[in-house]
């Protein structure tokens, strides 16, 4: 390759890296594992490989050297970097309890590898245009979650004195009369234990009603022990 060549490469790799890195600030600020280091070798990676089709008449030759031997597809490098990161979002997505988290964080590092695909074909303004999008989506669609009007559900399961346990429609009628709606209404009897236990799905679209509702069962001489655990559909 020649020196001109050879600095729009180095001009190429350090863009992808700054891009990236600009979004892996946004989740690192946010207390993200992969964050602003995995975002700009990701953004570096992308553009690297993609260098290998740009420039394919630099290396790719015939044995005799006789010029380029064949076209290669660059669409099957971009379409292989986006199936390695694949794995490398699966791996930022974990259970918690029963929430899902890093699917953002997935989403993003998704985003990153296009991005640096991208700047390594050499599309610079579409590039700088998604990365303003993505660092927008990041930061102000996060101040619009906080202010739509939105769904809690919950995981709720409690254990009731067998002798004094609530029927299931009285329980549900409570859990109601909280602002709740309920649904998959499952009940286990435990005779050894003398214990009745309810589990069920609860929605709301009041934050406090989880409160309301974990104090008006402990309140309860009944109830033996609950839980409330936020969940996601």
């Amino acid at each position: 390759m020649n020196w001109h060549l050879l600095g729009e490469a180095v001009v190429r790799l350090a863009v992808a890296l700054a891009m990236g890195a600009a979004l892996g600030l946004e989740r690192s600020y946010h207390g993200r594992p992969a964050g602003f280091r995995t975002h700009a070798l990701v953004g570096l990676a992308s553009a690297a490989l993609m260098l290998v089709t740009v420039y394919e008449a630099e290396w790719f030759r015939t044995v005799e050297g006789g010029g380029v031997r064949a076209a290669i597809d660059p669409t099957r490098m971009a379409q292989g970097i986006m199936t390695g990161i694949g794995f490398l979002g699966a791996g930022v997505i974990m259970k918690d309890g029963l929430s899902v988290r890093g699917l953002t964080t997935a989403a993003s590092i998704w985003t990153t590898a296009g991005i640096g695909i991208l700047v390594g074909i050499g599309l610079y303004f579409p590039a700088a245009v998604t990365t303003a999008l993505a660092l927008g989506a990041l930061a102000g669609f996060r101040w619009i979650e906080r202010h739509i009007r939105t769904e809690a559900s919950a995981h709720f399961v409690v254990r009731f004195v067998a002798e004094r346990a609530l029927a299931q429609q009285e329980l549900v009628a409570l859990v109601t009369g909280l602002g709740f709606r309920a649904r998959e209404v499952t009940h286990v009897y435990e005779r050894s234990g003398a214990a009745m236990e309810y589990s069920m799905r609860v929605h709301s679209f009041d934050p406090q009603s989880l409160v309301r509702l974990s104090d008006a069962l402990r309140a309860r001489e009944d109830v033996m022990q609950f839980s409330l655990a936020p969940a996601g559909d």
